[in-house]
């Protein structure tokens, strides 16, 4: 058995990093939404994600929760189709952007301050992430937090394969593919910077999460049995009009693991 302060030191240990995570998204804030793919602005992309989260979700008004909202994208367009929406992000600047946004468009968006682990009391109808789960040091904790939000609700987990682990010969194919077609037109914009050393060794799912263990994660959670969906909606309207080079070399696939009511 673990002694109290050994307890108390990963205690400590995981707080530090959390802070540290905090500071980046923080940081990554001013320059988030300059990439395409962390806020889509192309008007058929917005449209198939809105498509994609009504077909995953219970029908508006239910009360959804945003988990890792960062600027809003999937806010936004939740409250756009009538939910009521709660964000919640560890980083101040984030949620700052989210509520500019919801204020221009006129959308009520309530926003909260804190961690995946700390959820907003408050009985909610589903809960919904995307491209989260890689950031958290512990996920399993986290969706156990999040079951506890919404005992009776539905968890939407939307995700990408972004890394080799999982993929097929041809995914792989076309991943390379894609990589050096990035470097021939030059990267597109992305982060402020990367997660230091220390950062990435607390993170279980740091090279990204694949379909297998994401669906494992889910089912050995207080949500019980998952279900998983191909976003090839989404995936085509990322390609759709940019050329015949991308229609061919695809994008990574997007996914959504589904669980509960």
């Amino acid at each position: 058995m673990a002694e109290r302060g050994e307890i108390s030191t990963a205690q400590n240990a995981q707080v530090d990093v959390t802070s540290e995570i905090r500071s980046f998204w923080d940081t990554d804030a001013a320059t988030y939404d300059d990439s395409p793919s962390h806020y889509p602005r192309r008007p058929q992309e917005q449209a198939a994600w809105a498509a994609a989260l009504r077909r995953l979700l219970p029908p508006p008004p239910a009360r959804v929760l945003d988990v890792g909202a960062g600027t809003g994208f999937l806010s936004l367009l939740l409250a756009g189709q009538g939910y009521q929406v709660t964000a919640l992000d560890l980083a101040p600047a984030m949620l700052a952007r989210l509520r500019a946004k919801a204020a221009d468009r006129k959308l009520d968006v309530e926003t909260v301050e804190g961690d995946a682990l700390h959820p907003p009391a408050g009985e909610f109808r589903a809960v919904v992430e995307r491209h989260l789960t890689w950031t958290l040091p512990d996920p399993a904790a986290a969706l156990t937090t999040w079951h506890a939000a919404a005992p009776q609700g539905r968890l939407v987990l939307i995700e990408g394969s972004w890394s080799s682990r999982g993929s097929s010969p041809g995914d792989l194919l076309r991943m390379h593919a894609r990589r050096i077609a990035s470097q021939i037109r030059g990267a597109e914009p992305g982060h402020h910077g990367h997660y230091s050393e220390r950062m990435n060794a607390a993170l279980p799912y740091r090279g990204g999460i694949t379909p297998g263990e994401a669906v494992a994660l889910v089912q050995a959670s207080p949500w019980g049995p998952a279900r998983i969906e191909r976003l090839r909606d989404v995936e085509w309207a990322l390609t759709e009009g940019r050329g015949q080079l991308d229609a061919l070399l695809g994008t990574h696939p997007r996914w959504a693991v589904i669980a509960g009511d």
